[in-house]
């Protein structure tokens, strides 16, 4: 008798129209991609970090007094950015005639070195004054416009350093400035 002949199985498709080959080569690529994002992410957040903890390192030295300023040392010296001293906010009556203006206003100087940091701090009261004159002697037409601020800006760096020995302000910058 004749054997019947036995066919070999035939291989069970994957899915419908997609060989083995494809499957392999989609989960390479996935795995390729998701590598790359979590690369990518571990960078962005190290990154971060590492600026986060510069920051936290740095000192803050606290003028001596009640109320009063306090500088931040910059770690660059010279051509970068000074240390930052802080003068308690500011609350004036404008010279407008017919209205009361008012003009509350929250100064920061730049200063050129860390050392200028201790000669404002024993100044206080001649530095308060200086500009407190200075801003009642304005009105609030002539601060509004950005001209008017940028005067006022370079009145006060100069008025500062006309306190002290050596100039040692080389910016006064506003960060709360209201006129109502």
């Amino acid at each position: 008798m004749a054997e019947p002949e036995s066919k070999p199985p035939e291989p069970v498709p994957v899915a419908a129209g997609i060989s083995m080959k494809m499957v392999i080569i989609i989960v390479a690529g996935t795995l390729v991609l998701g590598m790359g994002g979590a690369f990518a992410l571990f960078k962005l957040m190290a990154g971060g970090h590492s600026v986060d903890e510069h920051k936290a390192e740095e000192p803050v030295a606290k003028a001596a007094g009640h109320g009063e300023a306090e500088a931040k040392p910059s770690a660059a010296k010279g051509s970068g950015p000074g240390a930052i001293y802080d003068v308690d906010p500011f609350i004036v009556n404008l010279a407008d005639t017919p209205e009361v203006r008012y003009l509350k206003l929250t100064v920061k100087l730049e200063l050129e070195n860390p050392d200028a940091s201790a000669e404002l701090a024993s100044r206080i009261p001649q530095l308060r004054d200086t500009i407190l004159v200075l801003l009642t002697s304005k009105d609030a037409a002539s601060i509004r416009t950005p001209q008017g601020k940028f005067q006022l800006r370079d009145e006060i760096t100069q008025r500062v350093n006309s306190l002290l020995p050596k100039p040692g302000v080389r910016a006064a910058y506003f960060t709360d400035f209201v006129v109502q």
